[in-house]
């Protein structure tokens, strides 16, 4: 299994729903967080003023899903999340030794 951590813009976030709908992902958690890559931010005006803007807000979407899904899923939110400008996030991928589901005992891909 491969627990997916996918920052994203807040605007993007109905959109990696749809994904995930799509795909048949049974679960995820939505976290706000603030943060900056390679940009380190961005420098907004206000009435004729420059200011900077260091901690930008984001999305992260948390999601473990069976070894043999990820790469699609990977591929398919690259491909229909990007804008092809700075902040549009980052996929973290990570493997999960287990996962028990508290409710009947079930181990694994049948725990997702």
């Amino acid at each position: 299994m491969k627990k997916l951590e996918i920052i994203i813009r807040s605007e993007k976030l109905e959109d990696l729903k749809s994904i995930f709908d799509e795909s048949e992902v049974n679960g995820l958690n939505i976290v706000n967080i603030m943060g900056y890559g390679n940009q380190k931010g961005i420098v907004k005006k206000y009435r004729g003023e420059e200011y900077k803007v260091e901690m930008l807000p984001k999305i992260k979407v948390e999601t473990v899903v069976a070894d043999e899904e990820a790469d699609a899923l990977i591929d398919r939110v690259v491909k229909e999340i990007k804008t092809g400008n700075y902040g549009d996030g980052k996929i973290f991928v990570m493997d999960v030794q287990d996962a028990i589901r508290i409710r009947t005992g079930e181990h694994g891909n049948e725990a997702l």
